[in-house]
């Protein structure tokens, strides 16, 4: 059986797309789903490569059970669109900057992340970096949702 695939789009891979990879991979590990994925998480920009994830993110995530201390920032890269099957953005900002980038293609594996869980009433999952720490658990209470709303839709298409 081939693995899904999915990353996780930001623009540093230390706040946002890190703490969605971690969440999604313990809701994987819950419904012992993990065999049938492969998981990363990139950010638009270098700022922080190979940077482990912001210490609050990890606290944050931690406190929730989801542990994020391993996972290390890297920059999206163009084979990337090829690679992945979704590639899920956290706002407005990194999505345009994925289509912009993006061979035709494969433009219809460029989704925002925040669509799977839409009674939210959002469709972008705010930067958490300069607020204070409800920041942290408001990005973590929205990845939680959209992450139970893109398994229950993944399960609802068959594609396991």
């Amino acid at each position: 059986m081939k693995k899904i695939r999915v990353l996780f789009v930001c623009m540093g891979n230390i706040c946002r797309s890190p703490s969605a990879e971690g969440v999604f991979q313990t809701l994987l590990k819950e419904r012992q789903l993990q065999h049938c994925f492969e998981i990363d998480s990139a950010g638009t920009h270098a700022y922080h490569v190979d940077e482990a994830p912001d210490l609050r993110a990890q606290k944050a995530a931690r406190d929730r059970g989801v542990e994020l201390s391993h996972l290390r920032a890297r920059k999206f890269i163009y084979g990337d669109f090829e690679d992945y099957d979704f590639i899920l953005a956290m706002d407005d900002d990194n999505y345009q900057i994925l289509m912009e980038a993006c061979p035709e293609e494969y433009k219809t594996k460029i989704k925002y992340f925040l669509d799977y869980a839409p009674h939210l009433g959002e469709r972008e999952v705010p930067d958490p970096y300069y607020g204070g720490k409800y920041g942290f658990e408001r990005v973590l209470d929205m990845v939680e949702a959209a992450s139970l709303g893109f398994v229950d839709s993944l399960q609802q298409e068959g594609h396991f």
